[in-house]
């Protein structure tokens, strides 16, 4: 009685060992990829499902998106600029069967991509274009880099240079062009507004000289702008021509008393 017990209690305890064993409970981000003595048979889950203990194999895979900071990179643009860059890179897993047979790791694999990828596209563009054209680059590294991942069952989502570090030499060089730049902007401006003023002061000019009724009344003007401000010396402006008919009829004079 005593070993039949015995037997019994080590075949439940086999039998629960097997159970636990072939029970797999896989959750909503991952998926488990199924080797069934060694050649792959699909990718289950989520939820609960059963395996064959000793002759099946599983492998969790995330589908989860990864955040991944790509080291920097010291790259020579194509003017011939060194520069330190850094970005940041985020894709998933879209095909859990691939990305365990194609490739050991596909985390590293796909670091791998991204670090050279980054270097050989920043090397084909000009530092004005990497520091003014950064979404149209984002998005030829994401292009490139999803395209080498696509056969490991890696989609690339997004990839952003974050971060583009400039020697000393070169930042004193764009200070001092970006102020030449801004001095050129204001003698621009300054000699567009002195255009404009004297354009406005000729067709001013040739309103008084049609209508100099119009050109008295602004002398007057100025006289009554100027005696209200505390000067000591009032200076009283005359035309030409009224100096002209004084000087003419004082020769006038002079002519009839010599007569």
């Amino acid at each position: 009685m005593t070993n039949t017990t015995i037997t019994l209690g080590i075949a439940v305890l086999f039998l629960l060992l097997v159970l636990f064993a072939s029970v797999k409970i896989v959750p909503e981000y991952e998926r488990g990829v199924i080797f069934r003595l060694g050649r792959v048979i699909d990718a289950k889950g989520p939820g609960l499902f059963f395996i064959i203990p000793i002759v099946d194999r599983m492998r969790r895979v995330s589908l989860r998106t990864i955040t991944m900071d790509i080291p920097p990179q010291d790259v020579i643009t194509r003017d011939n600029v060194t520069v330190r860059v850094n970005a940041v890179a985020y894709f998933n897993v879209v095909d859990p069967v691939r990305s365990v047979v194609s490739i050991e790791d596909h985390v590293v694999g796909t670091s791998q991509i991204a670090q050279t990828t980054l270097r050989s596209v920043l090397g084909q563009v000009d530092l004005d274009d990497l520091l003014g054209k950064r979404d149209e680059i984002n998005q030829r590294l994401q292009q490139i880099i999803d395209e080498r991942t696509d056969p490991w069952g890696v989609k690339i989502t997004v990839v952003e240079v974050k971060d583009v570090e400039l020697p000393e030499s070169m930042r004193r060089a764009m200070a001092r062009q970006a102020e030449s730049e801004r001095e050129r902007r204001a003698k621009v401006i300054h000699a567009h507004g002195e255009f404009e003023a004297a354009g406005t002061l000729g067709r001013a000019a040739e309103v008084l000289e049609t209508h100099p009724a119009a050109m008295q009344l602004r002398v007057l003007s100025t006289m009554a702008d100027i005696s209200s401000e505390r000067t000591s010396t009032l200076i009283f402006p005359l035309p030409i021509e009224l100096l002209r008919l004084i000087d003419t009829l004082g020769l006038s004079g002079a002519e009839r008393s010599k007569g």
